[in-house]
């Protein structure tokens, strides 16, 4: 049985660090990564945190969500489906950041996709994909459609 713990807000996930070769990092590689992360997602650079073939910060929606790009000679290698999961609003909002994804992907083969699903839970409707660009981590960009009377704080029957 887990404990109550006391916080000041619900904590929450700020940031993914993935190590990657110091070339994706000079001034093409970076270009190309905001391109992509810029159109899709919306992201933005951190330009304070730039460090030419060494450091990459990514501005995920506020200063404290951010992925942390890394230069390192031993760069991260994952299977296919090692992810981090980002998670929208409405069905429509992750169809569409699918859509630009494919549109990045017309020019640009180097764009990885996972077509969209939707797993039914009853309580929940799954609507995902992934992607991935340059980087060593795809990324699940999920929407969680509860059913009438559920939410995100409902626990489950046990």
């Amino acid at each position: 049985m887990s404990q109550s713990i006391e916080t000041s807000r619900t904590p929450t996930f700020n940031h993914i660090a993935m190590s990657v070769p110091a070339e994706l990092l000079g001034e093409q590689g970076r270009d190309d990564l905001l391109r992509f992360f810029g159109e899709v997602f919306g992201w933005t650079e951190m330009p304070g945190m730039t460090e030419d073939k060494v450091r990459l910060v990514l501005r995920a929606y506020s200063n404290e969500q951010f992925v942390y790009l890394i230069a390192d000679p031993d760069p991260m290698r994952c299977p296919k489906l090692d992810h981090f999961g980002l998670s929208v609003g409405t069905p429509k909002e992750l169809y569409d950041m699918a859509d630009r994804a494919h549109k990045f992907q017309e020019g640009d083969d180097r764009v990885e996709i996972v077509e969209p699903t939707v797993e039914d839970f009853k309580v929940v409707k799954l609507h995902n994909f992934y992607v991935r660009y340059r980087v060593p981590m795809m990324i699940e960009v999920q929407c969680f459609d509860w059913a009438p009377g559920a939410d995100a704080s409902s626990l489950p029957d046990e």
